[in-house]
C-alpha cells in the first residue's frame, strides 16, 4: 500500500486505491501516495469488488496461556467515538492469537515509533525507552499488558470487519535520458501553476513542449503507473556517462483529478472477472492486448509527480506520512481520522488468497487516498518482486483492535 494522512503528509502509500490489492494509490502528502494504499495497491479493484472470505477466525483466542502482567480486571474505559470509529474496550483476552507474535523482536520498531510522541504517548515512550529490550516474547506481551488497554476498533454502526490490502515500493530500472527503449517519463510536480491541475492528455502534450520536467524515464508505462499508483519505488538510474546509482523516487503531489481503478475498467470492459482484477492479471492482460494498453492507461486520469531523494539505507522503507520510515510487515496505511498515527494496532486477518491467520502487532504509519472508514488497512510488504507477489494478491477480511496507554486521554 507509507502515507496514512488524509490531509496534508505525503504518504508513501500514493494510493489513491479504489483497486484491489495493490490498493495504494498515490497519496498526497503523504498519500502512499499512500507511497498511500493499497500495493494498498490502488491498482486494482479491491475496494469495489468483494473480498476473498476464508474461514471466519473464531471471536474469543484459542486458550493459549496469557503472557505475565495480563490485567484480569478488564476494561474501565467507555465506548470513544473517533471520527468514523468506535473504539470499544476489551479485555486482552478478546484479541485472536494474542501472545503468538515475535514482539520482542519489535522493540527497536516501537521505539522508532515513539522518537516524536503526541502528547498522549509521551510518558508511555519514557517507559519504553527505559525498558530493557525483552528477551523474548511473553516478556514483550507482558510488558505491553500492563501497560497499554485494547480497544476493538469498529464503525460506527457496530460492525468490526473490514478490509486488508497491500502495498510495496517497485525496484525498477530507469535512464536519466530517453533512449529507443527508456521512453516513458516520471515528472516532477509542474513548474507553471496553469499544468498542476491538468488532465493527463494535456500534461503529455505540455511534455511534448517541454513543459514538465522528466526526472527519470522508464521502459514500460506499466511499470509507470504502478509506481504512481504506491507513491514511492527505488531505481536504479543509468547516468548519460553509464555510471549507475540507485536512488528513491518519493511522492509530490499529482494533478489533482480522480484516481480511477485499472483492475475495475477492466472488470467494466468484460476482459477481467469479478474479484479477479489483481495485478498479475492486469499485467498478463496487458502483454496479451498490447494494442489497447494506452486506452487501458487512459482510463485513470490522474498522475502523480515526483522527487528524487538519496536511498542512503536500502534497509529502511520510504517514509509514511507519519514520517518516519516503514517496517515491511509491521506498517500500516490508515484512515487517520479514525486511527491516530503511531497507534499499535492487533491485526487480525489471513494470508493472501489463504485461510491461513495473519495476527500480529503493526503500527499505523501512513495513509492513502483509498484507505477510508474505521476498519481498513494496507499492509506495506517491503520492495521488490516478493513484495509485489504478496501486496498484489492482498485482499482479506480484517478486525483490529487498537492499543493505548493505560490512563492517557483517548485520542480526540
Amino acid at each position: 500500500m507509507m502515507n496514512t494522512k488524509i490531509s496534508s503528509a505525503p504518504s508513501a502509500s500514493s494510493k489513491s486505491n479504489p483497486m484491489p490489492p495493490l490498493q495504494h494509490e498515490a497519496h498526497p502528502p503523504r498519500c502512499r501516495m499512500g507511497v498511500g494504499a493499497a500495493l494498498g495497491l490502488a491498482l486494482l479493484a479491491a475496494c469495489s469488488s468483494p473480498p476473498h472470505q476464508p474461514p471466519k477466525p473464531p471471536p474469543s483466542p484459542t486458550g493459549s496461556p496469557a503472557p505475565p502482567g495480563a490485567d484480569e480486571q478488564g476494561p474501565a474505559s467507555p465506548i470513544h467515538l473517533r471520527g468514523p470509529a468506535r473504539w470499544v474496550p476489551i479485555h486482552w483476552t478478546g484479541l485472536p492469537g494474542w501472545g503468538q507474535d515475535e514482539l520482542h523482536t519489535l522493540w527497536p520498531v516501537l521505539r522508532q515509533n515513539c522518537s516524536r510522541p503526541p502528547e498522549a504517548w509521551r510518558a508511555w515512550c519514557r517507559q519504553l525507552q527505559a525498558h530493557p529490550e525483552p528477551s523474548d516474547p511473553l516478556q514483550a506481551h507482558g510488558w505491553l499488558m500492563q501497560t497499554l488497554q485494547p480497544y476493538r476498533v469498529e464503525a460506527l454502526n457496530g460492525r468490526d470487519e473490514g478490509l486488508a490490502t497491500g502495498y510495496f515500493e517497485p525496484e525498477l530500472r530507469a535512464r536519466r535520458q530517453p533512449d529507443a527503449r527508456f521512453r516513458v517519463p516520471l515528472w516532477a510536480p509542474p513548474r507553471d501553476p496553469a499544468l498542476a491541475q491538468a488532465p493527463r492528455a494535456t500534461l503529455q502534450a505540455s511534455a511534448a513542449q517541454h513543459r514538465l520536467q522528466a526526472i527519470a524515464y522508464l521502459d514500460d508505462a506499466l511499470d509507470a503507473m504502478l509506481l504512481q499508483i504506491q507513491g514511492s519505488g527505488r531505481v536504479r538510474i543509468t547516468e548519460p556517462d553509464g555510471r549507475e546509482q540507485q536512488r528513491r523516487l518519493a511522492f509530490a503531489g499529482h494533478n489533482q483529478q480522480p484516481f480511477q481503478s485499472l483492475g475495475r475498467w477492466l472488470i467494466e470492459q468484460g476482459e477481467l472477472r469479478e474479484g479477479g482484477a489483481n495485478w498479475p492479471a492486469i499485467k498478463a492482460w496487458t502483454l496479451q492486448n498490447p494494442e489497447r494498453q494506452d486506452e487501458l492507461l487512459a482510463a485513470n486520469p490522474r498522475v502523480v509527480f515526483f522527487r528524487e531523494e538519496p536511498l542512503t539505507d536500502p534497509a529502511l522503507g520510504p517514509r509514511g506520512a507519519q514520517g518516519l520510515p516503514l517496517t515491511p510487515g509491521r506498517s500500516v496505511a490508515v484512515d487517520p481520522r479514525a486511527v491516530p498515527y503511531g497507534t499499535p494496532l492487533w491485526l487480525d486477518t489471513t494470508e493472501p488468497l489463504s485461510p491461513t491467520p495473519l495476527r500480529r502487532l503493526v503500527l499505523a504509519q501512513d495513509t492513502g487516498t483509498a484507505i477510508v472508514g474505521a476498519v481498513r488497512a494496507d499492509l506495506f510488504f517491503g520492495w521488490g518482486e516478493p513484495a509485489l507477489a504478496q501486496a498484489g494478491r492482498m485482499k482479506q477480511p480484517l478486525r483490529w483492535w487498537a492499543l493505548w496507554p493505560r490512563g492517557a486521554p483517548l485520542p480526540s
